[in-house]
């Protein structure tokens, strides 16, 4: 059995949610339907090297930041003396061209609709995205999210450790003023949940890049389609039902 961070469970038991003062978005996959562009972007960095990939290559590296993601595959495919800041270089040049564009549908419906009930009732939001700030601006503006909107925006370039360690999120909690414990996260990746369950952050998981399967293996507090199938309620009270153990 999976425990997940911040569940109390009183004597006649059932499950308290607990305060929440914040909510930590995670931007590829959460707020931007951006995880299939993203593999698109890195399947052409390689074929420009003259190795073939596929977009399904990418997935045990999805999350965990730009350079791990071409990295990763790099290894696994065996490529000579792969030059990790280049490759990177190449995939945003490729990436924010083709991809990251306005009325480029990028934004997932819901997303503006969601943060503003936030921030209407008082909680602080934020974006905590293991890629970098040059794609996390390019996808927000694509998306119709404006910065503005945001208490904090937190981005690989200023991290080492990058998820599934909680730097990310715990760095996103002191910015914002709020305990992990009063923050809940929402995330679409393994190592994302992972990092949230690290920093004792409870998170909702969306099924918008991997199978429920995958993602309850790794305890997020509960389940959601997408960022439009997340109610308020959800986040204020964990939904009708919706915790899980």
């Amino acid at each position: 059995m999976v425990v997940t961070a911040c569940a109390k469970v009183e004597e006649t038991g059932e499950i308290e949610w607990g305060k929440v003062s914040a909510v930590l978005f995670d931007m590829d996959g959460v707020l931007c339907n951006s995880e299939n562009p993203s593999r698109k972007a890195a399947v052409d960095v390689f074929a420009e090297m003259g190795v073939q990939c596929t977009e399904e290559d990418f997935d045990p590296f999805t999350g965990m930041g730009e350079a791990y993601f071409l990295a990763g595959v790099a290894a696994v495919k065996g490529v000579k003396e792969f030059d990790t800041e280049s490759a990177k270089k190449r995939f945003f040049e490729i990436y924010l061209d083709k991809y990251a564009k306005p009325n480029s549908g990028i934004g997932f419906p819901g997303a503006l609709e969601l943060i503003t009930q936030c921030k209407n009732k008082g909680l602080k939001v934020a974006v905590a995205s293991s890629a970098d700030r040059v794609k996390v601006d390019a996808n927000l503006a694509a998306a119709g999210l404006p910065t503005s909107l945001f208490d904090a925006i937190m981005s690989a370039d200023a991290f080492e450790n990058l998820k599934p360690a909680p730097d990310i999120f715990l760095a996103a909690s002191k910015i914002l003023d709020v305990s992990p414990e009063e923050c809940i996260v929402i995330e679409d990746a393994v190592a994302g949940v992972q990092a949230a369950n690290a920093a004792t952050m409870r998170c909702i998981a969306v099924t918008t890049t991997l199978t429920e399967e995958a993602l309850k293996a790794v305890g997020p507090s509960f389940i959601r389609n997408d960022i439009g199938s997340i109610s308020l309620d959800d986040i204020l009270s964990g939904g009708s039902g919706g915790y899980s153990l």
